[in-house]
């Protein structure tokens, strides 16, 4: 997947899990704490679909590289290359 599919692909998880949230302005620099209404049972939600869906494992130490869409694109590239786009 190129990064505008992975990211794509967040958004969707994203409106799933927070389907009341609007995420046209979504800024990708900015933390997701910042800008949605996510705690800690979201971001783990967001966690195993990831899961589910694409078969990536995050393992708990690198939770921290989820933060922003930016991030989150950056550290799932590499995972998520040899999946095809939907």
């Amino acid at each position: 997947m190129s990064p505008a599919e992975i990211r794509a692909a967040v958004i969707d998880i994203l409106e799933t899990i927070a389907p009341d949230e609007d995420l046209s302005n979504l800024d990708d620099a900015k933390e997701f704490r910042d800008q949605m209404e996510l705690d800690s049972m979201d971001f783990l939600d967001i966690v195993m679909e990831l899961r589910k869906r694409y078969r990536v494992q995050v393992p708990e130490e690198d939770y921290e590289n989820l933060v922003s869409m930016a991030s989150t694109v950056s550290y799932l590239e590499p995972k998520m290359a040899d999946i095809p786009a939907e």
